[in-house]
């Protein structure tokens, strides 16, 4: 119960890695807010009980993100835990076949809306004596993947808006860390709505140091630990939760050279 009595905000919860941390948040004892903008926060927050609550949100509207802090303030009376991770991979293209209208989508709910979720959720918890926020950034952000040229340039904001925050409000006792996930299974797994994780035959994966895709139950265990009171001295850490592909990603371009 490492999130006992912890008040809980978890935005894109209605699938893959923010539906994996709703869950574990709420086993570990919190109550979560899961927020969506599917209707399967509807579904996520039924399911997982504990005074769970679900909330429609676009994370690219300001107004709906001002109306969720409110919401958790006012059904919890204070935020002590806000995940930063609704997203979507917008298409694979080279950068001169992307459009305008593409880079606009992908920026408003990648990177405005955490923009919007550590603004107002900083002014929440500063009011309450601190907090924890973390953002789910992306490898491609820290590493160049090819034809992610609009999303990775997305999660690299990402990435510098939490070490930037980290600084801003450590002094207010809040925490501001975020998880690079790599190559995590949750899509074909959300579209095949067969297995909870790669059958035998495609679990591995030739090009990871550690050879297999990550699941979304080991992107939850990580923010589970940069969330709670565990992790009390660690702010503005980037933490790469992908096999070692990040670490790796340097010595593997030497060897195709």
């Amino acid at each position: 119960m490492r999130l006992a009595n912890k008040n809980v905000i978890i935005t894109g919860a209605g699938s893959g890695m923010g539906k994996a941390m709703a869950e574990r948040f709420s086993k570990e004892g919190a109550r979560v807010l899961c927020t969506d903008i599917s209707g399967a926060e509807n579904e996520v927050a039924e399911r997982i009980g504990n005074g769970a609550i679900p909330l429609h949100v676009d994370v690219s509207k300001e107004e709906d993100i001002q109306a969720m802090i409110a919401t958790a303030e006012e059904k919890f009376g204070r935020i002590d835990i806000l995940v930063n991770n609704a997203g979507f991979g917008g298409g694979m293209a080279l950068l001169h076949e992307q459009s305008t209208e593409n880079w606009d989508r992908v920026h408003s709910t990648n990177l405005r809306g955490v923009f919007f979720g550590i603004k107002y959720g900083v002014i929440s918890m500063m009011k309450t004596g601190g907090g924890s926020i973390v953002n789910i950034s992306s490898a491609s952000g820290f590493v160049g993947w090819r034809k992610h040229s609009i999303y990775g340039a997305a999660k690299a904001g990402v990435n510098q808006l939490t070490k930037t925050a980290a600084l801003d409000y450590a002094a207010n006792n809040i925490r501001v860390n975020a998880i690079l996930p790599g190559t995590i299974w949750t899509g074909l797994v959300e579209q095949s709505k067969e297995h909870p994780e790669p059958p035998p035959g495609i679990f591995k994966l030739p090009g990871i140091p550690m050879d297999r895709w990550g699941l979304a139950s080991e992107i939850a265990n990580a923010a589970l630990f940069l969330a709670s009171d565990e992790a009390s001295y660690i702010t503005g850490v980037l933490l790469p939760v992908d096999g070692g592909y990040c670490v790796g990603f340097s010595g593997m371009a030497a060897e195709q050279n």
